[in-house]
């Protein structure tokens, strides 16, 4: 197994990542890979084809992977993994509480949050990024907008540090180290489960005005959400709207500074701010790849796939396939059209892709409304994630200059 350390001083990962992505294309749009068993699909058309065919290409993968009894809870609220009918009937009741007007009414909290976050670190001239603003921004929002209480923020940011710092992988896991993780982070599961629940059950006898609460009040055609369906979508917030915002912001500051010039642009037009953004989502994808389970006999890019089997579509490598992209391994700050894959495809696009695409545009302008110039000093101390969890970075100490 290699360490993230291990990992990071020969070659800056976030660099090595896309030459990977690139030979996975090389080898066609789709291939068997016979080490793992599953099939590697990579070209922007194939992917998007697969996502778009939820009945060829089931997200249920409970047939495929190895289960653990402490998740049975989340897998019942968690529509991502899960196919029509269950999964329309669940993302209709949720969408009817979680809506982009709710979403859009958090930026002057999340505004608020920013400036008491970078508040804390006004005195220094080097700071961890990851540590005093990507990490906890996201898991305030969303614990206020669920009604949790300021003491308890804490807990929702140990139990996300658990349930993705991928410590008992390796960079290609098989289903052995899967089932070690899941073991692993079973206890710290349980807990969330088990607090959310009480949770749930104080709004249920006392409502506020969050989200908990209009989730127990969301009805569509007579159908509810269930307690532990609940649970399932808040453990899903936790991915959608805090991770994914934390990866994201961390590798917009470190792709802005291996892009000179790109930095000082945004600043001196920070309507550009919301197009930077897309491009580096489209650079460095948080989930580069995405699991499906084939349902039946089909014929994907030439190549005959059989019922039963697993599908691996790289959201790295077809958001560089050249067939779609101009310049695909060039980061162009304002590119237009920009049909990028890092939030899905079909029915399954990522349900947190507003809330995170509104938290790292307001911390993007925030940082630059605060600092005169921010770098990295010595990519010796910045810390990866590990990739076969996530794309994103544990440490980011950065240089800042104040006016």
């Amino acid at each position: 197994m290699v360490s993230t350390e291990q990992i990071t001083n020969e070659t800056f990962l976030l660099d090595a990542l896309p030459d990977r992505w690139r030979a996975l294309r090389a080898a066609g749009p789709v291939r068997h890979d016979d080490e793992q068993n599953v099939w590697q699909v990579t070209g922007h058309e194939a992917v998007s084809a697969v996502l778009a065919d939820p009945a060829t290409y089931s997200s249920d993968l409970s047939s495929l992977a190895p289960t653990q009894p402490d998740f049975e809870t989340f897998t019942r609220g968690n529509f991502v993994a899960m196919d029509p009918p269950g999964h329309r009937t669940l993302r209709a009741l949720v969408s009817q509480a979680f809506t982009p007007r709710v979403v859009q009414g958090l930026q002057p909290r999340i505004e608020a949050v920013c400036a008491r976050l970078l508040d804390a670190v006004d005195d220094r001239d080097r700071f961890d990024l990851v540590e005093a603003l990507a990490y906890p921004l996201p898991i305030i929002v969303i614990a206020e907008l669920l009604g949790i209480p300021a003491a308890e923020h804490r807990r929702f940011q140990e139990w996300a540090s658990v349930l993705f710092g991928g410590e008992q992988l390796g960079e290609a896991p098989d289903m052995a180290d899967l089932e070690r993780a899941l073991e692993a982070i079973a206890p710290t599961v349980r807990e969330m489960n088990g607090y959310m629940l009480d949770h749930i059950r104080r709004r249920r006898a006392d409502p506020g005005d969050d989200l908990t609460s209009r989730l127990i009040a969301a009805d569509v055609d007579g159908a509810r959400l269930a307690d532990q369906e609940m649970v399932g979508f808040v453990a899903l917030l936790l991915v959608a709207g805090h991770i994914t915002t934390t990866a994201l912001l961390g590798n917009a500051v470190v792709t802005l500074d291996r892009n000179p010039g790109t930095d000082a642009a945004l600043r001196a037009d920070p309507d550009r701010i919301p197009g930077a953004v897309e491009e580096v989502l489209r650079w460095l994808p948080p989930f580069p790849e995405l699991g499906r389970r084939i349902t039946r006999p089909v014929v994907l890019g030439g190549r005959e796939l059989a019922a039963d089997t697993m599908v691996m579509v790289h959201l790295g490598a077809a958001n560089r396939d050249p067939a779609r992209f101009e310049r695909p391994d060039t980061f162009v700050a304002d590119r237009s059209p920009n049909p990028h894959l890092t939030f899905g495809h079909g029915i399954h696009f990522c349900f947190g892709a507003p809330l995170a695409r509104l938290e790292a545009r307001i911390a993007l302008r925030a940082l630059h409304k605060r600092f005169r110039a921010l770098g990295v000093p010595s990519y010796d101390d910045v810390v990866p994630q590990n990739p076969a969890v996530l794309v994103g970075l544990r440490h980011l100490p950065v240089e800042v200059g104040r006016a």
